[in-house]
């Protein structure tokens, strides 16, 4: 088991960054492949951003490219999704997720999910 804890969201104004951090617990991180998705009412939950166990891999989905950020340290058992130049239309919960294969994009190819993190910006 792998427990994934989010933290980091909050109410920012549009134009504004916020840093969310997902903390992982119970087996070896470097073991997985970390995801961020998001989900906004009413809509299906969305591929963010992903980056496989070393880093060597990272993949965002293009609404976010050039805005956010992807990373992680091994060492801290943490992965982090810097978001800049933030939109309204990043308003959502946003879930980190850990699965052992290289770098999946679709939400039904991870194992482990956190409770999520609210993040609204405002226009």
């Amino acid at each position: 088991q792998v427990q994934l804890v989010e933290s980091g969201g909050g109410l920012v104004q549009a134009g504004g960054s916020l840093r969310l951090s997902c903390a992982a617990s119970g087996r070896t991180f470097s073991n997985y492949a970390m995801g961020w998705f998001r989900q906004a009412p009413g809509k299906e939950r969305e591929f963010v951003a992903v980056i496989s166990r070393n880093s060597g891999l990272t993949y965002y989905t293009a609404s976010v490219k050039g805005r956010f950020t992807i990373s992680r340290d091994n060492a801290k058992n943490t992965v982090y999704l810097q978001m800049s130049s933030l939109i309204p239309e990043d308003t959502a919960v946003y879930y980190c997720a850990a699965d052992e294969a290289i770098a999946p994009r679709t939400a039904s190819s991870y194992d482990y999910w956190g409770q999520g993190t609210q993040v609204t910006v405002s226009s």
